[in-house]
């Protein structure tokens, strides 16, 4: 049930049998937050200043960062509501761009320069105003109008940085354009140049050089340049819009697959502290008539994000959105947040700019595809394996392809992106003294003195139905050269086989963790001869079983505020050690992992009996399932 003081319309179950949420239900959510951010405000309305960790820009980039994110959501509840929104709400925010604007004020936004926050920011303030044109840009003196362009103006001719950040620049300087402004046009077409370098094919694009797969993708690279073809016109867009329509509808032919049946997403990427902007480019799919989505398909999957993080207490009991995922959990952010960083959340709310007759309005909910049956989705772009359960209505994502790491020079290995899995119940274990031990969905060479090896750059090899494969380079202290480790994932229902070939100096010991699980309380944990397992007072587990190359051996790695998903959390894993343990010639070691995920009951002791597990004279992994099936790796 939603927090108490959100007050939402009652639930319409005719409408939306699934979440119970129709258009009233946005609008009140969208009003909630806006009204609580006022007391935060500065007295010319230019900046709010919220309570919260201070981002790497400072206080009163911050503070410009509140309005213009703010703003956003504002500019789509005033556009939904053709003007006739709180004219108080109107006022605020015309205030703030007089005041704003002003050199010697006190609250005067930072000028743009090359690679600076402040250019994030006016973005959001020039799709503010193109989207409320006519009730507030349409309503200011020349003054203030000459003193914004001004001040959007410093993106001319401007540097950003090479990834999504070019987008900025280009609808900022397309709103300059609309309005009758100097612009560059060459900006534009750089920057929408340069996005074509990234566009990987099915829809995806990383996001910069290199393999960054997230949800940026769509509440970015997908969402901004069909805002800019928004505002350039049909006549203006140069036939890009088309192209940029059709890609979106690629994308989200499969987009649904992401999100489990409670309305959460895969728990993947960074950014997260956005959390329903992950809806955006759903949104985006209705407003730009490139969507494959039946409409009510696309509100019963956004009102079902939003409702999961209501009823998780999100916005807070001050109306806010804290940094992190449900309260407030730094580890889950960047150093680059700050405390309005949040209010990217916005984005979710552009389904207000559908009109109230709007057929994803109108039109009765669909289920999603995890409530519909056995899901598997390979998205070899990204090198993804997607597979749900509709029986618990988890959503697991198998990763053998992006690392968050350019194509060459140092790499690193972060949380949000070098596991082997994420879904939609669970969170890596990202705070600072469980990432050194990374144990969760991580397979390690262990040091003599326990330090684990990484998995930094990933290198996919293969992705197709529901097998995936790829390769890192694990590097150990204490030891001359780069380890390779060859891995191959294989699902069925709930669980994933991973097969992993390893190269590592004899007596080094190896470490499979499974998916960490976390709570208000710590989660149970049984373990026995080749298997552990943890799980929640609510009854979800997590196990790993040992098929082939592991000892007896395994445990339960234990931390506290470490997690998005609550302050105890655990991870069951497996060891190996000796010689050659599982070995193939040539010092190659097998290791064979059954790892689940699930709502059901888990019989470890079970499955190591009934799921077969055989090495061929071909080196093959033959893999036998309880139904007969027999997959390979």
């Amino acid at each position: 049930m939603p927090a108490p003081h959100l007050h939402l319309p009652p639930p319409d179950r005719v409408l939306s049998p699934r979440t119970g949420w129709t258009r009233a239900h946005w609008e009140a959510l969208a009003d909630r937050q806006l009204e609580a951010l006022v007391p935060y405000a500065t007295p010319g309305f230019a900046q709010y200043r919220l309570p919260g960790r201070t981002s790497w820009s400072g206080v009163v980039s911050d503070g410009l960062e509140g309005y213009a994110r703010s703003f956003l959501l504002a500019s789509f509840r005033i556009a939904g509501a053709d003007g006739k929104a709180d004219p108080h709400l109107i006022a605020r925010y015309t205030q703030g761009l007089t005041t704003g604007t002003q050199r010697d004020s006190p609250e005067a936004w930072p000028a743009l320069t090359d690679c600076s926050q402040q250019m994030v920011e006016a973005a959001s303030i020039a799709i503010g105003l193109h989207e409320t044109r006519p009730w507030i840009w349409d309503t200011l003196d020349s003054a203030v109008q000459e003193r914004v362009v001004e001040w959007l103006s410093g993106f001319v001719g401007a540097r950003t940085w090479d990834n999504n950040w070019r987008l900025f620049q280009v609808v900022s300087e397309q709103f300059l354009a609309s309005v009758g402004a100097p612009h560059s046009r060459d900006d534009i077409e750089r920057g929408l140049e340069r996005i074509e370098d990234w566009y990987v094919g099915d829809g995806w694009y990383s996001d910069g050089d290199g393999r960054n797969f997230d949800y940026y993708a769509g509440w970015a690279m997908h969402l901004y340049p069909l805002l800019w073809a928004r505002m350039a016109g049909p006549d203006g867009d140069g036939g890009r819009g088309a192209a940029y329509r059709e890609r979106l509808a690629r994308f989200l032919s499969t987009y649904p697959q992401f999100f489990g049946a409670d309305g959460a997403p895969v728990h993947q990427g960074r950014s997260l502290t956005y959390r329903f902007a992950a809806v955006a480019p759903v949104w985006l799919g209705a407003l730009a008539d490139s969507t494959p989505l039946p409409p009510g398909l696309t509100r019963r999957l956004a009102s079902g994000t939003a409702r999961h993080f209501v009823e998780r207490g999100v916005p807070d009991e001050r109306g806010l959105l804290p940094l992190g995922w449900y309260g407030t959990h730094l580890p889950t952010t960047q150093a680059y947040s700050g405390p309005a960083s949040p209010y990217w959340a916005s984005k979710a709310f552009l389904g207000l700019l559908l009109p109230g007759d709007h057929p994803v309005w109108t039109e009765r909910e669909e289920p999603l595809p995890v409530e519909e049956g056995p899901q598997y989705t390979a998205l070899p772009a990204p090198g993804w394996l997607l597979h749900g359960t509709p029986h618990d209505g988890i959503v697991r994502l198998v990763n053998h392809g992006s690392d968050h790491n350019p194509y060459d020079g140092p790499a690193e290995d972060d949380p949000h992106y070098a596991k082997f899995a994420y879904a939609t119940a669970t969170a890596p274990e990202s705070a600072a003294h469980a990432w050194a031990r990374t144990v969760d969905n991580h397979v390690a060479l262990l040091a003599a003195d326990g330090t684990p090896s990484r998995r930094s750059r990933i290198h996919p090899v293969s992705c197709e139905g529901r097998r995936a494969s790829s390769r890192h380079t694990a590097r150990l202290p204490g030891h001359e050269g780069d380890f390779p480790v060859e891995s191959t994932s294989l699902l069925h229902g709930p669980w994933e086989i991973r097969v992993h070939r390893v190269r590592a100096p004899e007596g080094v010991r190896v470490r499979e963790g499974g998916y960490a699980v976390a709570d208000v309380t710590p989660p149970h944990v049984l373990q026995g001869p080749g298997w552990a397992l943890a799980r929640t007072e609510e009854g979800l587990a997590s196990a790993v079983v040992a098929l082939y190359g592991w000892d007896e051996e395994c445990g339960i790695a234990r931390e506290v505020e470490a997690n998005a998903f609550g302050p105890h959390s655990a991870t069951p894993y497996l060891l190996a050690s000796g010689p050659l343990a599982g070995g193939q010639p040539g010092g190659t070691r097998v290791h064979v992992t059954l790892v689940a995920l699930t709502r059901d009951a888990v019989h470890p002791e079970a499955l190591r009996a009934a799921v077969g597990c055989a090495v061929g004279d071909d080196g093959l992994i033959r893999i036998t399932f309880p139904d007969g099936e027999t997959l390979t790796a």
